[in-house]
Formats: structure tokens, C-alpha cells, sequence
């Protein structure tokens, strides 16, 4: 399976992912044609030697300069510009990333939102261009280590903010996308990070498989390491992911239903994939519980002391497990009308790295919130979006 990782060591932006992607194989010469046909601007592939490392240098040249946009201002030049249905369904969700994190960041609706660096006709020529590349390269799953974010202070339109800016600290939140800060500067960008949000899913480490092709992007910035984008094509050998992850387990007696309820709560806030608290007959015949939780190696010492603290047990058994398989999941959304209303609700999708889905659910918290304003039971609810989510995403795998 043809699958593509980004390395983001030095951080993203727009200009990179569209430099490592031609760098990984996509024709120059297609991504210039379309951008240009789109946005008013012309566009310079080059090579860039960084700190020792050759990589593709994308500039894109503005000639006159521009006012902020609105983002219904983005919506239309997007879908005018006659782009292929599957690029220009990407490249609207894409804004739309941005625009939900800069709305939430200044507290305005989207329909009365400036955009001002990510409006222009620059950015506009990224995210076409990264989204037609990304659809070209033909890949069956995508997938993004932990980002190097930077570092120190960047300023903003109201003034000095820490790194990572804002509006790049919403996208990653939304989008799930792990990330690290190192360094004395900015290096993921608010454009960097909603593309690869959209396009890639969260991975920790390289998966198995064999090396087809490298790609590198080349930044702006001058660092200490060489400042470029690194784009991996593989073939992967396995449909499913495999994690390796430690069963955390011990028996407890004399201890509140009140206790391990909050005690619940408490692991999955500090690293807990999941856990389980099953009733069980004790010696001499008392009533207690097996306590089960299923972590990643990491965490298993911090989650250890803390059913000590909570409990009073004395021992905790540990229990390794690796290759554990997964799903790949990652998060989504569907609008539905119920009564004559319009919701957006979000549903988690698992899927194997062929891209078949394995399930859909709604998210509970969301679908309880409509139930309650509407009077219905919970179940039906779930029940509708759920039958939504699989005509929109997995229609393709309905018998």
C-alpha cells in the first residue's frame, strides 16, 4: 500500500509541503499550470541547498498587493477556479480548518472574519497547489510524525504571542496532530498546519515497509538544522497499525463505587487508553475489583502511582503487549437535519490503511446535547448521524 509520511523535524508551511511533494515525484509542471490557471500569481520551482541537504524551493510571486479577505471572499475564488472536484473539496476544508481556528481565536463568525497573511493570493497558491499535489501523488494513506512547532515568540497582528501562534495551536487541537517545540523561532505555519491536518493522520514512528521515494521541501528560515520539509513514499506491508502498549492490572477491595468512578476519569486524563473496573469475589468471600488499564510503556509508571494513591493497593501487575493491532482512526464531521434544523456533528472513523472503513460512531456528547434540545430519544440521534456518516464516508463498503 502506497502510503506517504511526513517528517516535519523543521517544522511546515505551505511552500514546504508543496516543495517535497514535487520533490517526492509529482510533475512540476502540472502543479505550476494549476495554480497559476487559479490564483493570480507565477510560481518559481527551484533547488536549495539547506545547511547541506538539496531541496525543492517553491516561490510564489504576488505583483501587486492585496487586501485582507473575507472567507466567503476564499469560498468563491476556490470554487471558480475550476479545480478538480476531489482537489477542490480539499482545498475548501482546508480554509475552512483555518477559518474555524482564527474564528475561535478572535471570537468572530466565520462569515464576518478577515483573513489577512492566509487570505492572500500566496497562501491561496500553497493550499492548491499542496492539495492538488497531495491528490496526484496517488497515495492510499497519509500519515505525519510528531511536528517540530519552533520555538520563542512570533508577532502576530495584536501583538507578540509564543509559539506555536494562536491560530496554529487551534488547528493542532482540532486536528489531533502531535507536536513538539524546539527551537527559537516559528516553523509550523497556521497554512503548514491545516494542510497536513486535513490530508494526514498522527504516527509516532515509521510503520513497516520499503522506501520508494524522498522527497525535501525547503523553508524560509535559517537554522541550526537544515531547514526542510522530508516526505517519505513506502509501501507498507500490513493493512492494520500495530502499537506496543502494557496491561496495568491489580485487585482492590474495600474501596467506593464514588472512588473508582473518579479514578476512571482520572487515568484516561493522564495517559490511559482505556480502562476497566470489572466486579469480582475476593478471598473469604468480600466483594471487590479488578482494576485493567491499557497504556502506552510511557505512561505505565505514572498511572501505576496513581491507583496506589487512589486505592491503596500495594502492587500493580504489568502485563507487556506488543504489536497490539489498531484501526486508524481520525476525527470527522457530518451535517444532519433533524425537525428542520441543521447540525454538524462529529463522528470518530476507523479504517485500515487500504482506506476501508471498519466503523463509524457518533461522538455521545454531541448527539446528547440535540436529543435534549430536541426532545428525542438519544438512540434515534446517534442512529441518524450515524446512517449519514456512512452515505457521505464509507458508502463505498456498504453491502
Amino acid at each position: 500500500m502506497r502510503t506517504i509520511i511526513f517528517d516535519a523535524f523543521s517544522g511546515a508551511s505551505g511552500d514546504m509541503i508543496l516543495g517535497t511533494l514535487i520533490s517526492l515525484g509529482v510533475d512540476r509542471e502540472k502543479v505550476r499550470e494549476v495554480i497559476e490557471s487559479s490564483v493570480d500569481v507565477s510560481v518559481r520551482v527551484g533547488e536549495a541547498n539547506k545547511r547541506g541537504i538539496c531541496a525543492v524551493d517553491v516561490h510564489i510571486d504576488v505583483d501587486h498587493e492585496e487586501h485582507a479577505r473575507h472567507y466567503d471572499e476564499l469560498v468563491s475564488i476556490v470554487m471558480n477556479a475550476g479545480l478538480p472536484p476531489k482537489v477542490e473539496h480539499s482545498v475548501l476544508a482546508v480554509f475552512e480548518l483555518m477559518g474555524r481556528a482564527e474564528s475561535k481565536v478572535h471570537g468572530e463568525p466565520l462569515d464576518e472574519l478577515h483573513f489577512h497573511e492566509v487570505g492572500q493570493n500566496d497562501a491561496l497558491a500553497d493550499v492548491i497547489g499542496s492539495c492538488f499535489a497531495m491528490h496526484e501523488i496517488g497515495a492510499d494513506a497519509i500519515y505525519c510524525l510528531p511536528i517540530n512547532v519552533g520555538g520563542g515568540r512570533v508577532k502576530a497582528a495584536h501583538g507578540s504571542m509564543p509559539v506555536p501562534a494562536p491560530a496554529t495551536l487551534e488547528i493542532l487541537q482540532q486536528t489531533g496532530l502531535v507536536f513538539y517545540g524546539s527551537g527559537k523561532r516559528e516553523l509550523l505555519t497556521p497554512t503548514g498546519a491545516a494542510i497536513l491536518g486535513h490530508f494526514a493522520r498522527p504516527i509516532e514512528n515509521f510503520p513497516k515497509g520499503k522506501v520508494l521515494s524522498v522527497g525535501y521541501g525547503a523553508g524560509d528560515a535559517d537554522t541550526e538544522d537544515p531547514n526542510v520539509l522530508r516526505s517519505t513514499l513506502i509501501n507498507m506491508e500490513d493493512d492494520l497499525s500495530r502499537d506496543s502498549i502494557e496491561v496495568l492490572e491489580t485487585n482492590v477491595d474495600d474501596v467506593t463505587g464514588e472512588v473508582l468512578g473518579n479514578l476512571f476519569e482520572k487515568l484516561l486524563s493522564i495517559g490511559a487508553r482505556d480502562v476497566a473496573i470489572i466486579p469480582a469475589t475476593m478471598k473469604k468471600g468480600r466483594t471487590g475489583h479488578i482494576i485493567k488499564v491499557i497504556t502506552k510503556p510511557e505512561h505505565s509508571a505514572t498511572i501505576a502511582r496513581e491507583i496506589m494513591r487512589e486505592t491503596g493497593t500495594l502492587g500493580i501487575r504489568v502485563i507487556p503487549t506488543k504489536h497490539r493491532y489498531t484501526a486508524d482512526r481520525r476525527m470527522d464531521s457530518v451535517k444532519v437535519i433533524i425537525r428542520g434544523k441543521v447540525y454538524d456533528i462529529p463522528v470518530k472513523i476507523a479504517e485500515d490503511h487500504t482506506g476501508e472503513i471498519l466503523h463509524i460512531s457518533a461522538e455521545y456528547e454531541d448527539c446528547k446535547k440535540v436529543a435534549k434540545e430536541l426532545d428525542l430519544p438519544l438512540k434515534n440521534v446517534i442512529r441518524k448521524v450515524e446512517e449519514e456518516a456512512w452515505n457521505i464516508y464509507g458508502s463505498g463498503y456498504l453491502a
